[in-house]
């Protein structure tokens, strides 16, 4: 099952400073990099391009490049490496449609969430494990895709208007009903929109975000779990800790445990 996507290598580099990496003959396999907090760049045929906050690198299997973390900010990446046919045809159409090796998101809270499902599956060193890994990784590559098509009607741009509210308040709920009458749709044009968008509907999407700070908390701090449940919209410590474990299946303290 993994002979068409196969990741090879995955990692989770917090406040990488002084991370640096360079390949003048580029890599045998394909790589993935998504930057959630702090600023670097990297560097290939095209260009410099700087890397910020919620900006996603695709550097294609044998293409030359070179890639550092800022000095005085440097980034936290999420990352991994593939091969295989889909691969190969998946970064081809990703690189297409952004038009060049960076794209710029909107919305990054799913695409780190799956990322790290990758590093986690890996980690089993099983078969499964490696199955998982290829069917998250095939995941984040068709969310790349799909973020970086244009908007095609203007229905389709206040479903991004409607994102950038939430991961403005976020970890605030916000109704469905609220988030349509922003896009000025009804309440199911609205929740159909925004899934085959989004590709989750508008209430998972708001637990993904909360989540995905959660992970980034719990992996590059030491502040108690009680107090990143409350920072994140929980007001339950223990109703956040198995919302944690059913989407992640580790407990809050276990997934810390693995990344530090």
């Amino acid at each position: 099952m993994t002979k068409q996507l196969l990741v090879t290598d995955a990692g989770f580099f917090p406040h990488a400073h002084r991370h640096e990496c360079e390949r003048p003959e580029g890599a045998r396999e394909h790589i993935f990099l998504i930057c959630t907090a702090g600023s670097g760049h990297v560097h290939t045929p095209a260009g410099r391009t700087n890397i910020t906050k919620g900006d996603a690198v695709l550097l294609p299997a044998g293409l030359p490049h070179e890639y550092r973390a800022d000095q005085d900010d440097p980034w936290t990446l999420w990352w991994f490496h593939t091969v295989g046919p889909d691969a190969d045809e998946l970064f081809a159409s990703a690189i297409s449609i952004i038009d060049g090796y960076v794209a710029h998101l909107r919305d990054t809270a799913a695409i780190a969430a799956l990322t790290a499902q990758v590093i986690e599956a890996l980690d089993t060193s099983t078969n499964g494990g490696l199955v998982r890994a290829s069917g998250a990784a095939w995941h984040v590559l068709t969310h790349v895709i799909s973020a970086g098509k244009r908007p095609t009607s203007d229905s389709i741009d206040a479903v991004d208007m409607a994102l950038e509210h939430l991961q403005r308040i976020s970890p605030e709920r916000v109704s469905v009903e609220e988030l349509a009458a922003l896009a000025e749709l009804s309440p199911s044009q609205f929740s159909a929109l925004f899934k085959q968008r989004v590709g989750v509907p508008p209430l998972r999407y708001q637990n993904d975000l909360r989540l995905a700070r959660a992970r980034e908390l719990l992996a590059t701090t030491e502040i108690p779990i009680a107090e990143i449940a409350t920072h994140c919209g929980y007001d339950d410590p223990l109703y956040f800790s198995r919302q944690f474990a059913r989407t992640h299946g580790h407990s809050p303290s276990s997934y810390r445990s693995r990344f530090q």
